[in-house]
């Protein structure tokens, strides 16, 4: 092997934030491959080290060569996800397997595991910190998990499946993407544009002019599809849009065939299952809720079937005004999918004189971004700033600095906002670095945070809809999870170590501050004159709060039991078909019945490609503690600091090191109560 260090591989230099001017595709391969032969090198010594195995002596080294290789992965992941080009990709896909292999082959060695075992049976145990005891039981746990007690046959099968799920996963994310960018909607007549704002219409004109053709131009990227369901009179063109959306890599369509994920998941679904067998589960569901708050499958499929009862008739009333509307005031007989975004939009401005057009002038990004600083600032007494001259890989990213009342920084993080091409559509938040403890003091985590909002058109700041400024806030919840841990071990810092279902709390509970009046006084103010949302506007803003709600929320519970029921009883050998158990689903719990060339599975990225397998479940259920959290806000005062500092001192600062529900608990002085999550959504009796 070549001579290889940070000097000439970029990937290397692990001094400071990754170095994104500098990071090519070629990169990739020679960092790996040197740092996996690194890793395994070490990891021989310790296992063949003799005398007492210690967390010092053992543990804490196999820590650190995992944080290595995350720290090394995570630009490259990273970069696939926002910067996506063929040679990035064929990088990652190679890079991938060797990962995995890796991963797998640590989690199925039977001398690792004894050497864990050895931890905990010792003295020095009880002397441990608690996050250490933490990680120690989660890897005894995780090392069953990942087969570590098979005999090899066995063992060397799960291995083999995990690689191919690995390369699975990837491949489904990349039709998603792929199918996404094949699309467009081009509209060289304005008569065409009738009922689109001027914002939409900006943006697609923009979009247009840097393709250098002429008109506007729609895609199937998420403001500019939403933009235009939402608002578009043209029915038919509509439905093309839609039609276009929800046959992503499928069978169906206008790309019917060329990305189709159909057979994938199928294949997916089958080594799940196997891989879960192997370990001796009846289903993958089983594997999955190992980890989780929730710890069994009826539990989940009950709690899911409680909000259906809940949520369903409330849904039906939403979906009957709605048709209703759509055939009184607009003289449609029979609404259709592509209607549904459309009449809900007519309907909502009938009822409350409200569409987010209105609203949007009121959220630029200038004001949006430093408001939500401002209320984090009141909420936990931090202060945030930008920083500038940090290497970025695209022109529309900022970089920021959190630092607390002492003047300790406590994160940074890189923020990308709008949508674009090669970047992989829908919003979240990664992690770059972690928080640890080491020789040179606590290293200071740094977190990714992206969104595809609709970018600035022309002089004109970037204007957010109230929807668009609800998922920011959401995903800086999770992004303060991960920087605010005050854990000095990797694996329970921040999100690590986090029970799935509970990993939604920090980020459905920052949503809240959206819809408070003194919060909207920080983030909201007109773009040209700067005014304040009116009294009136925000009146309606808050009557329509829950417009539709019934509507949205049995939409979450479809998905969520499609999701279980896939990993729980679905067997692709019984002869049943993917699209009949969603069809099963939605005759149970949806009102709004999709045509039959809906292929939504296809698309369905969370599952398939996101980690959210057995786990869709999460968003409800994190949304009952979310909302039984904020309740205490709402009882002391939505700004009230000593609230806020337990907030953050036991939730967001306590990252993965203690039991979910043992937080809860201390925060709330109770266990979460579902009370607060249905008069939130307007479904309480």
């Amino acid at each position: 092997m070549e001579n290889i260090s940070p000097a000439n591989n970029p990937l290397l230099d692990l001094t400071g934030p990754p170095r994104f001017g500098a990071i090519l595709p070629e990169h990739v391969e020679p960092a790996l491959d040197h740092v996996l032969a690194e890793n395994r090198r070490t990891l021989k010594q310790l296992l063949v080290g003799g005398g007492s195995v210690t967390w010092d002596s053992f543990a804490q080294p196999i820590e650190d060569m995992r944080e290595r290789l995350a720290r090394l992965w995570s630009p490259v992941a990273h970069l696939h996800a926002v910067m996506d080009s063929e040679a990035l990709r064929t990088a990652y896909n190679a890079g991938l397997p060797k990962i995995t292999d890796y991963y797998t082959e640590l989690a199925q060695d039977e001398r690792a595991y004894a050497g864990y075992k050895a931890i905990a049976a010792s003295a020095e145990f009880a002397q441990l910190t608690q996050a250490q005891k933490k990680i120690i039981e989660n890897t005894l746990r995780d090392f069953r998990l990942a087969g570590a007690e098979l005999p090899p046959g066995p063992k060397a099968r799960f291995k083999a499946l995990m690689q191919e799920l690995a390369a699975l996963h990837s491949k489904f994310s990349e039709n998603v993407l792929d199918a996404t960018e094949a699309w467009e909607l081009h509209i060289t007549d304005e008569k065409d544009l009738t009922g689109l704002p001027e914002s939409a219409r900006a943006m697609a004109r923009q979009d247009a002019q840097e393709k250098n053709r002429e008109g506007w131009r729609f895609t199937l990227e998420g403001p500019s599809y939403i933009a235009f369901m939402t608002y578009a009179d043209d029915r038919e063109r509509r439905r093309q849009m839609y039609e276009a959306f929800v046959t992503r890599a499928s069978d169906q369509g206008p790309t019917a065939g060329k990305w189709d994920n159909s057979e994938l998941i199928v294949e997916l679904l089958k080594r799940r299952r196997e891989a879960a067998r192997l370990l001796g589960f009846e289903n993958y569901a089983e594997y999955a809720l190992q980890t989780r708050m929730a710890r069994t499958v009826p539990e989940v499929i009950n709690f899911l079937g409680d909000l259906a009862q809940r949520a369903k008739p409330a849904a039906q009333k939403d979906f009957d005004e709605l048709r209703q509307f759509a055939r009184t005031e607009q003289g449609v007989e029979r609404m259709e999918a592509w209607d549904v975004a459309y009449y809900s939009e007519k309907r909502q401005q009938a009822k409350y004189r409200l569409s987010q057009e209105d609203v949007r002038p009121f959220f630029p990004e200038t004001k949006v971004v430093p408001g939500m600083f401002e209320v984090v600032e009141r909420l936990y007494g931090l202060k945030i700033t930008d920083v500038k001259g940090i290497e970025v890989w695209h022109p529309d990213v900022r970089f920021f600095e959190i630092r607390d009342a002492e003047g300790e920084v406590r994160g940074r993080f890189y923020m990308d906002l709008y949508a674009r091409a090669h970047k992989r559509g829908g919003a979240w938040m990664d992690d770059c670095i972690t928080r640890k403890r080491t020789a040179g003091g606590v290293q200071v985590p740094v977190a990714f945070l992206v969104c595809n909002f609709t970018p600035p058109v022309g002089r004109r700041p970037a204007l957010f809809t109230h929807d668009e400024v609800i998922t920011l806030f959401h995903e800086f919840g999770h992004g303060l999870h991960h920087m605010l841990t005050r854990v000095d071990y990797v694996g329970v810092a921040g999100i690590n170590g986090v029970a799935w279902d509970a990993v939604e709390l920090p980020s459905q509970f920052m949503e809240n501050w959206c819809w408070e009046r003194e919060a909207l006084e920080l983030i909201a103010g007109h773009f040209e004159s700067g005014e304040k949302i009116p009294d009136d506007l925000y009146a309606r803003l808050i009557a329509a709060k829950n417009f539709l709600s019934g509507m949205q929320f049995v939409r979450q519970v479809e998905f969520s039991l499609f999701d279980m029921r896939l990993h729980s009883t679905y067997d692709s050998d019984a002869g049943k078909t993917v699209q009949q158990l969603l069809d099963e689903v939605r005759a149970e719990v949806a009102v709004v019945i999709p045509p039959a060339f809906n292929r939504f599975q296809n698309g369905f990225s969370h599952v398939f490609a996101g980690g959210y397998a057995a786990g869709y479940y999460s968003y409800k259920w994190a949304e009952v503690l979310s909302a039984d959290a904020f309740s205490k806000f709402e009882e002391n005062g939505v700004f009230d600091r000593a609230t806020g500092m337990q907030f953050l001192q036991n939730i967001l600062e306590q990252g993965g090191s203690r039991e979910p529900m043992e937080l809860f608990i201390q925060f709330r002085g109770r266990e979460p109560k579902i009370d607060a999550l249905l008069r939130h959504s307007g479904l309480a009796a």
